[in-house]
């Protein structure tokens, strides 16, 4: 089969939105959504300051199965408000991977995929924000005692700020060509540190130092997948099947602060770090 061939054979992650892609990531028939949009559980903060609310605070839950496993997908949409975290809907995903942890406290193996489209907090409710994003961050701790917590970062939105860390935390990060990861954002960064420090424009600039196939070279990502329903799917089953790192990525920070130890922050460019982190020598 030619590349075009499995192009047009493919379907594309990317271009789902975040119900879709919950959906067609569990088992076929097994999707059950919790606090969907009828429930009408969204933010109360929006409206004050003028902005139009999403009935589900544009985070999907869905539990089901995958490959045959209890699962909980959480999904966020970055289509409503840049994929920002709010007090609801963090608390949702925070909510969902505690009631998994419960599940695997009850012998029931429930596993847990966060599909990462986000800017990070919204700026709209601040420091309710950042509290819910915390609670994110100790939620997944807390379970990958039982079981590996998969972040997923698939499309042009990225995976920034509180939630950047939050994909830090995760036992393994999938992703994609299209996916980016940080803590501070390309137009946060030039705001601060000015054009000639980073360009937000540059678009080969930025995916070749916070790109998906960048960060997999660096190790600061397990997979890098092409996009695509079955690719993705069958990426996270094998990770799922392989089971707990031997050492929990945020556990290895002491080992990256070393490698970057070794040269200037000045003579770092984009291959510089890929290098470092792998620990190879200049």
């Amino acid at each position: 089969m030619t590349d075009v061939q499995r192009l047009l054979a493919g379907r594309s992650f990317v271009e789902l939105n975040a119900r879709q892609r919950a959906r067609q990531l569990l088992d076929a028939g097994s999707f059950r959504e919790l606090l969907d949009p009828f429930q009408r559980i969204m933010s109360p903060w929006l409206a004050r300051q003028g902005v139009v609310p999403q009935a589900d605070d544009g985070v999907v839950i869905a539990k089901g199965a995958l490959d045959g496993q209890p699962a909980v997908v959480a999904a966020i949409e970055g289509n409503f408000q840049g994929g920002s975290m709010g007090e609801v809907g963090a608390a949702k995903i925070a909510g969902a991977l505690e009631l998994a942890v419960e599940d695997n406290r009850q012998g029931i193996p429930t596993r847990a995929v966060l599909l990462l489209e986000t800017g990070g907090v919204r700026l709209q409710e601040a420091n309710l924000g950042l509290a819910a994003i915390a609670e994110i961050h100790s939620a997944i701790v807390e379970l990958r005692q039982y079981q590996p917590v998969i972040g997923l970062i698939a499309g042009s939105v990225g995976c920034f700020g509180g939630m950047g860390i939050a994909a830090g935390l995760c036992s393994y990060l999938v992703m994609t060509r299209e996916a980016r990861l940080g803590l501070n954002g390309p137009q946060v960064i030039e705001q601060e540190a000015g054009v000639e420090e980073y360009d937000s424009r540059d678009r080969p600039f930025i995916w070749s130092l916070s790109g998906g196939q960048q960060r997999q070279a660096c190790g600061l990502a397990d997979r890098y997948v092409e996009d695509d329903v079955e690719a993705l799917r069958g990426a996270l089953i094998e990770l799922f099947v392989q089971g707990h790192p031997p050492v929990q990525r945020s556990r290895r920070h002491g080992d990256y602060l070393r490698r970057l130890g070794q040269a200037p922050a000045s003579q770092i460019d984009a291959e510089g770090a890929r290098r470092l982190l792998q620990g190879e020598r200049s």
